[in-house]
């Protein structure tokens, strides 16, 4: 089976909300994600993460810390996506790839439609 390696960040404000942004591309179009991407050959997971985040959200963050690896297994694909707790440093949110996004509160976490790998980030976000 294909292996897909990538980053998420699980960007937070100081009103406690997390970014969510919804995919506009691809086969898992308008299902609803952490914003990140693909690893490059040789990247360690933060850097990959500010460059991604800087290419998808013209936005620079501040990586915190891991939340968790999260293991799935698409039909099409293995992923081993890395997630990190992050805040924004400069930049607006600027959508470039994503068709919306929303800033949603701890209660508002299962009101879009998760993709399944992000949805165990979410299982885990809500039971602290």
């Amino acid at each position: 089976m294909k292996q897909i390696e990538v980053v998420a960040a699980i960007i937070h404000d100081d009103k406690g909300r997390i970014f969510a942004t919804q995919r506009g591309y691809g086969d898992y179009k308008d299902g609803w994600e952490f914003p990140g991407g693909k690893m490059e050959p040789g990247e360690m997971p933060e850097e990959a993460l500010k460059r991604e985040i800087w290419e998808e959200l013209e936005t620079k963050i501040v990586v915190e810390s891991l939340v968790q690896i999260v293991e799935f297994d698409y039909p099409q694909f293995h992923l081993k996506m890395h997630c990190f707790w992050c805040r924004v440093d400069s930049g607006s949110l600027t959508l470039k790839e994503h068709e919306a996004a929303r800033w949603l509160t701890k209660d508002e976490l299962d009101s879009v439609q998760w993709l399944p790998a992000d949805l165990e980030v979410i299982n885990e976000l809500k039971a602290k």
